[in-house]
Parts: structure tokens; sequence; C-alpha cells
């Protein structure tokens, strides 16, 4: 266990409603990443996990900053903003240059919570879970993307506790 269940920071459903459901499961997913990723340095933190592949905890926190950014930002509210983590020619660099600097490490922290911070604000001024955004083109209701952040975070924190156990043997959580 990371955390004692007494000090786990995590709620244990119980939710009253569509919303709040919603934006619980949601909340507690988001917490579980931080969990994964607790008490790691740059270097365990870019650990990559077998190759072929280029996943790392440090890649994850990169890549969900992305899809927060892109789901609230950009097909929510709207905002005409350069896509997080790719380059001009649309390539993604999330996990490639998810590297083992503590630089590095502090800004994909500082722009997760940033983009967190936001979505956060957006769900609480947005009272009507119907209210549309715009994805390729279409027309994709708020309730929709937030199942759909669930799914992100709940497919990921997968990979993470597979990550998590090959940087140091813990599991759970």
């Amino acid at each position: 266990m990371f955390v004692h269940p007494d000090e786990d920071p995590r709620s244990d459903g119980g939710f009253e409603g569509e919303r709040a459901t919603l934006v619980g499961y949601l909340r507690d997913h988001r917490l579980t990443l931080e969990l994964k990723c607790a008490g790691l340095d740059a270097e365990a933190l870019a650990r990559r996990s077998v190759p072929p592949s280029d996943m790392s905890l440090l890649g994850l926190v990169r890549h969900l900053a992305r899809v927060e950014h892109y789901w609230f930002r950009s097909v929510m509210a709207g905002q005409d903003v350069p896509r997080l983590y790719r380059t001009e020619d649309g390539v993604d660099v999330e996990f490639d240059g998810a590297v083992a600097d503590p630089e590095v490490v502090a800004e994909a922290w500082e722009t997760w919570r940033g983009e967190v911070a936001f979505a956060e604000r957006f769900v609480a001024d947005t009272p009507d879970l119907a209210t549309e955004g715009a994805h390729d083109d279409e027309p994709i209701a708020f309730r929709e993307v937030l199942v759909h952040m669930i799914e992100e975070y709940a497919r990921h924190m997968g990979h993470a506790d597979f990550l998590r156990e090959r940087i140091d043997g813990r599991i759970g959580q």
C-alpha cells in the first residue's frame, strides 16, 4: 500500500447524482496519478517500461496534461490554443521528451496541475452537463467529455500500476 487507508485522499464512492459521480471519479483518478508517482526522482519517473515502448510515468503525466488541455480548453471552452507536447509537424512528444531531468519533471507537474485547475474551474462554472463543445467539428456533450476523461485516466492508471511495480515493486492504490 502506498498510503494507509485512513490517509488515502481519494473517496470511497458514495457520490450523489450524475454530476457528483462524474466529478468525483475524475478527481479520484487524478489523485491516483499523484499517488503512483509519489516519492520518485526524475530518473525513476522517466524510466521506460520495456522496449520498444516509450511509456514512463513522467510520459503519462505529460500525456494526461495534454489530454486535459485538449478536452477542456480546446473542445469545451473553445480556446484556440496550441496543443501541448506536439511538434510543428504534429508529432506527439509527451513520451519522447519525458527525460530524467528534474526541470522536465517540475515543468510536467506544473503543466498538469495548471490544466487540472483550469478543468476544475470550467467544471465549476458549467452547471449543465448537456453543454456542448466541438470535437472534430461535431458537437459533444460535457458529460461525455467527463466520461471520456475518467476512461482516459482509468486506462493509464493500469499502465501506471505496471510502471511503478517495475520501478520499485510497489503495487496497489
